[in-house]
C-alpha cells in the first residue's frame, strides 16, 4: 500500500505491504507511520489539475477549500450523519455518507443492524466509521491491489506560470481538520491512478468538474468511482454507443451502494440518462440520490431488501438530505404491491391527482407505481 504526503516542502509517498487499509481518523483523512518516503516527480502536480479542471490554471473555489468531513453530534438523532454544507464539495460528502452507514449497519462487528444503533454511536465509532468509509472506497478504487493517501505535511512554495496557477493547496495542504474533501478527491486520484482514470472516462468526460456558478461541480465519474472503485463517467449499464457512434462507459458491476436520479425535466426517451440496475440494484440497501441536482441518501436497515422478492412488498426506508434544518432521518415506507387499478377506479375525475414529491419520484424509478407513506412528516427535498 502506498501513502502519498507533503512534507519538507515535497510530495512523497511511502510503499508498504498491499492489505486493506484501516485505522483510526483523528484527522478526518488518516493516520499512520510512513516507514519509507520518496520524492513524487513534480509533473504530478499538473497531472493532478487536469485530471480535475482539464487544465492547471483553474484552482478550487472556496467552497471546496473549507469542505471537510464531520460529524452531528454524538449520541443524537443524526449522529451517523456527516454535517455539509453548499457548493461541489457536497456531493463527495453525500456519496461517503453512504460508505458510512454501509459501514455502521452492515459491516462493522458485534452491533445490531437497526436504525436506533445509528443513533446510539460515540465521537470514536465516528471516527471508526468514517475511517473505515475513506480506507474502502481509495482501496477499491486502488483496484484492491494498493491505496495511496494524501496526508497534511510541510510547507512547499511554487511560483506560479502563465499556464500554471498556484492554488495553495495541490502544493500545500494545512489546517486541523480543513480541506478534508480536497485531500479525499486527490488521494482518491492518485488511489486510481491517472493511467487507470484515462481508461476509464470517454469522449463524453475528459476531466473530472465542471464549472457551476463560479464553482465546480462532480461530473458522474466521480460519483460513480466513490460507488464502484471505477471512474465511468455514465450510469447505464455495460457499454453503449453515443449520438456520434462513440463508445461511452457505464457500470459494469453492481456495488455495495447504489445510485438514483431523477430531475423534473429529464426525459425518459434519454437512454444514456437513465440509472441502469447495476446502481438500481445494490448489494446493500443504500442509495445515493441525484434530486434535481440535489445529493441525498436513502437506505434501509433491513439487509435483505434487495435479495427476497417478498421483503420488496412492504418496506421501510430512510432519507438524509443533509439540510441544515433536518433534525432526524426521514421515515418512509414504501407499499409496492398495493392494487393500484383497484384505487383508481374509485377515484373521482374531477378532484386533481395528488402530485409526488421529488423523493418519491426518484423512489419510483427502483420500483415502479409504489405507494410512499412519510409517516406524518411533510415531504421534504
Amino acid at each position: 500500500m502506498s501513502h502519498l504526503a507533503c512534507a519538507a516542502g515535497q510530495w512523497v509517498w511511502s510503499e508498504r505491504p498491499a492489505a486493506p487499509p484501516f485505522a483510526a481518523c483523528p484527522r478526518c483523512i488518516w493516520t499512520g507511520m510512513l516507514p519509507k518516503l520518496e520524492v513524487v516527480p513534480g509533473n504530478r502536480n499538473r497531472k493532478l489539475r487536469q485530471s480535475l479542471f482539464g487544465n492547471a490554471i483553474h484552482v478550487f473555489s472556496y467552497d471546496w477549500k473549507k469542505a471537510y468531513f464531520r460529524f452531528h453530534d454524538p449520541f443524537s438523532d443524526l449522529a451517523f450523519a456527516l454535517e455539509v454544507e453548499k457548493g461541489g464539495a457536497r456531493s463527495i460528502q453525500m456519496a461517503v455518507q453512504g460508505s458510512i452507514i454501509k459501514y455502521l449497519l452492515f459491516t462493522r462487528k458485534g452491533k445490531d443492524c437497526n436504525f436506533h444503533s445509528l443513533c446510539a454511536i460515540s465521537k470514536r465509532e465516528q471516527e471508526q466509521g468514517l475511517a473505515a468509509a475513506l480506507a474502502g472506497i481509495l482501496w477499491a478504487a486502488g483496484a484492491a491491489e494498493k491505496a495511496t493517501v494524501c496526508l497534511v505535511a510541510g510547507d512547499t512554495y511554487v511560483t506560479s506560470t502563465p499556464d500554471y496557477s498556484g492554488d495553495d493547496f495541490t502544493e500545500r495542504f494545512k489546517g486541523e481538520g480543513s480541506h478534508g474533501v480536497i485531500l479525499f478527491l486527490y488521494s482518491l486520484i492518485f488511489s486510481r491512478t491517472f493511467e487507470r482514470l484515462q481508461k476509464d472516462l470517454d469522449a463524453s468526460t475528459t476531466h473530472l468538474l465542471q464549472p457551476s456558478a463560479g464553482g465546480f461541480l462532480c461530473r458522474q465519474a466521480v460519483l460513480n468511482m466513490i460507488l464502484t472503485g471505477r471512474a465511468s463517467p455514465n450510469v447505464f449499464n455495460g457499454y453503449q454507443k453515443g449520438k456520434s457512434q462513440e463508445i461511452l462507459h457505464g457500470v459494469l458491476t453492481r456495488s455495495d451502494v447504489g445510485y438514483l436520479q431523477w430531475y423534473k425535466d429529464a426525459s425518459e426517451d434519454d437512454r444514456l440518462s437513465q440509472v441502469g440496475s447495476m446502481l438500481k440494484t445494490p448489494k446493500l440497501p443504500i442509495w445515493l440520490c441525484n434530486i434535481n441536482g440535489k445529493p441525498s441518501v436513502l437506505f434501509s436497515t433491513n439487509r435483505q431488501l434487495l435479495s427476497d422478492w417478498k421483503a420488496e412488498h412492504h418496506f421501510d426506508l430512510y432519507l438524509y438530505s443533509g439540510h441544515p434544518l433536518q433534525n432526524k432521518p426521514g421515515h418512509l415506507t414504501v407499499d409496492t404491491h398495493s392494487h393500484h387499478w383497484e384505487r383508481n377506479q374509485h377515484e373521482d375525475e374531477h378532484v386533481p391527482r395528488r402530485r409526488f414529491s421529488p423523493v418519491e419520484m426518484a423512489i419510483r424509478t427502483k420500483w415502479r407505481e409504489a405507494t410512499i407513506n412519510w409517516n406524518g412528516t411533510v415531504p421534504f427535498l
